[in-house]
């Protein structure tokens, strides 16, 4: 069973390109809470590299940003290619399945404010 379910803020802003086939693909790094404090009492966070795909992907692009509260599920994955120096670099990350908004946009949070 490879299934991963997450929780946690976007770490900057999402980065949506689309591959040779006209694929939408977004790729942006969640941070995740870890359930305990270091020893100076404070709590770190994991900073886990995902991605994602075709309409998944441009919602991410459109309606999140830096700081985004979501949840997702998906699998790991690992791959591998060679850079400019031909040095093979490894890669793993989440392939997300589905993805959960926890939030709204803090633009749109924001002009809520303004009109209310």
């Amino acid at each position: 069973m490879n299934q991963v379910i997450l929780t946690g803020r976007l770490a900057k802003e999402p980065e949506l390109h689309y591959s040779k086939d006209g694929i939408g693909v977004t790729s942006f790094h969640l941070a995740v809470k870890r359930n305990y404090k270091s020893s100076d009492g404070t709590y770190e966070a994991d900073f886990v590299p995902c991605v994602s795909f075709r309409k998944n992907a441009e919602n991410i692009a459109s309606y999140c940003d830096k700081g985004t509260l979501v949840a997702l599920s998906g699998r790991l994955q690992t791959r591998s290619y060679e850079n400019k120096d031909n040095i093979k670099i490894y890669v793993t990350e989440v392939v997300v399945d589905s993805i959960e908004f926890l939030q709204r946009r803090r633009s749109e949070a924001k002009k809520e404010k303004v009109l209310a």
